[in-house]
C-alpha cells in the first residue's frame, strides 16, 4: 500500500490489511463485514485508493461473485478516501451507493479502484471500479459521502 495522502498522514506505507489501515485511522474493523469479506486495501490516498477481496467465500448459491458483495467492496473502498480526505476529527459517512454489474466473477480476486470525482468540505464523490484478475470490468460504483466533525 502506498500512501500518497502526505507526510501528515496516519497511515505509513507497506502492505497492511484493511483492519491495519483502518486502526491507524482510528477506527478498528474487528468483527466488521470488512474483515469478514477478506478485504484487503493496496494502495490508499484521497484522491485514489485500491483494495482487493477474494471471489471464494463471497459468492451467491450458483457460485458468483455476489452483486452487493462487489458493492461492499466498493463502497469501503471509496469511504477510506472519504476518511482520508476528511482528516483525523471528522468522520466521513456514506449517504448514497450505487451500482451497476456488468459481469460475472467465478475465482480469484476481485480489484476496486476509487477515484475522487468530488473533494469538497462537506461531500466526496468517488467512481469506484471493479475488476476481475483479468481486468475485466465486472461493476461500476458510485459513492458520496457527508464529512462529519466527531469532536
Amino acid at each position: 500500500m502506498t500512501d500518497t495522502h502526505g507526510p501528515e498522514s496516519p497511515l505509513p506505507t507497506g502492505p497492511r490489511t484493511a483492519a491495519s489501515a483502518y486502526e491507524a485511522l482510528g477506527f478498528s474493523v474487528t468483527g466488521t463485514l470488512i474483515e469478514r469479506m477478506g478485504v484487503e486495501l493496496l494502495e490508499v490516498g484521497a484522491e485514489r485508493t485500491t483494495a482487493r477481496m477474494p471471489v471464494a467465500g463471497n459468492t451467491q448459491p450458483a457460485g458468483l461473485l455476489h452483486g452487493g458483495a462487489s458493492v461492499v467492496l466498493a463502497e469501503t473502498c471509496g469511504s477510506v478516501a472519504a476518511q482520508l480526505h476528511a482528516g483525523r476529527g471528522r468522520a466521513a459517512v456514506g449517504i448514497e451507493v450505487n451500482a451497476t454489474h456488468h459481469r460475472a466473477a467465478r475465482t480469484g480476486f476481485v480489484h476496486a479502484e476509487a477515484t475522487a470525482l468530488h473533494l469538497g468540505r462537506t461531500t466526496v464523490s468517488y467512481e469506484i471500479v471493479v475488476r476481475d484478475d483479468d481486468d475485466r470490468r465486472v461493476c461500476t460504483a458510485r459513492l458520496t459521502c457527508m464529512i462529519l466533525a466527531t469532536a
